[in-house]
Parts: C-alpha cells; sequence; structure tokens
C-alpha cells in the first residue's frame, strides 16, 4: 500500500473522511495521523499545519462548537479522536455553495480509525458519545480570537440531529445567536464567497 490513508469524499465538496490504515503486529500498530504528502490533493491552496491542539470532553452529551475563523485567519482542519467516540459535525458555510448552511456529522472514535478533514468556510463541533473524549486537531492557521466565530449548536435552521440530548456546551457556544435572529448575512458576515 503506497498510502496509509483512503480519502472518502462526503456530500459536501471539500469535506472529507481519511481512513487511517495502521501497520499491525504481534508488538501492537503504528498509525500514521498525518503526512503532508499524501494529504496535499485534500488541502485548499497547499496550505499546511501551522498549530495542534488536544481536548478532553468528560461527560458523554457534551457539545463542543459550531466554531469557525474568518479570513485572513480561516483554517481548514483534521480532526480524530484518540480516546472514546464523538458525533463530528461539519457545516458548510459558503454562500456560494449548492449545500451552504447543511451538515455532514461522522462518528471519530479511537478504534474506526477515522478522522476528517474540514476545509475553510465550514463551522465545526461535536457531540461526546462516550466519557473522557480525547481529540486531536491538526490546524492550517493558528487561533485568532478576534477571527473567531460560532454558530448555535441549537439553531432549528442548522437542525444538526444530535444523537443524545446536550449535557452540556459552554455559555460562549450557548450564547452564540441563531441564524434566524441576525440572519446568516449578519452571523457569518466575511467567513467564505
Amino acid at each position: 500500500m503506497s498510502s496509509r490513508f483512503t480519502i472518502v469524499p462526503s456530500r459536501l465538496a471539500g469535506l472529507h473522511v481519511i481512513e487511517r490504515h495502521p501497520l499491525h503486529d504481534s508488538r501492537g500498530y503504528l498509525e500514521r495521523m498525518f503526512c503532508e504528502q499524501d494529504l496535499q490533493e485534500v488541502f485548499d491552496g497547499g496550505r499546511r499545519i501551522v498549530q495542534i491542539n488536544r481536548t478532553l470532553t468528560r461527560l458523554p452529551g457534551t457539545v463542543r462548537g459550531l466554531h469557525f475563523q474568518r479570513p485572513p485567519h480561516a483554517e481548514a482542519k483534521v480532526v480524530t479522536c484518540l480516546r472514546g467516540r464523538v458525533f463530528d459535525v461539519a457545516v458548510d458555510l459558503r454562500r456560494a455553495s449548492s449545500t451552504f448552511l447543511e451538515w455532514h456529522a461522522e462518528v471519530l472514535s479511537a478504534t474506526n480509525g477515522r478522522s476528517m478533514l474540514i476545509p475553510e468556510g465550514f463551522a465545526h463541533g461535536f457531540q461526546a458519545i462516550t466519557p473522557d473524549c480525547e481529540l486531536l486537531y491538526f490546524h492550517t492557521a493558528a487561533w485568532c480570537a478576534a477571527a473567531e466565530g460560532g454558530l448555535n449548536p441549537l439553531d432549528p435552521r442548522i437542525a444538526i440531529a444530535w444523537p443524545h440530548p446536550i449535557s452540556d456546551m459552554s455559555d460562549r457556544d450557548r450564547r452564540h445567536p441563531l441564524l434566524d435572529t441576525g440572519g446568516p448575512d449578519a452571523l457569518l458576515s466575511g467567513v467564505a464567497a
């Protein structure tokens, strides 16, 4: 096998699922988490990974997100679950897209070998399905507070079918306005064409 990955496009253009192929032997396994050479075809404009973050979410039902960064700090990211299982969601914020404000979700787990590659112009969030979920994020832009934006995870216009009742979320995520309150133009100004 020349690549340790299979890249599976989703129905939302530019959003991909990455299936990792670990090498197993009697000692255990070696799993490649990222390879610029193997994944360059799905990174817009040849952007490079510049920041890696890790999260721990303790309680099942907790939602984090839906976050994005506005240009010039817009980012693509690869999201991987190292422990537990999460319902990982990306929402298309590209106004010119035929799937504007539609979402796609994948269950990512420590055992299923899947990551989600989320391009620029998408919001991202997840719900913990099990306790003590650890996620690893590879970002093509450093976090910038002034460029940060968010969608309310309970926005009926997006209508994400969270698999469990939401047990917890940050005050910041809870305070993100609904799209119909401020309209997509106000909330998503400068996100993507």
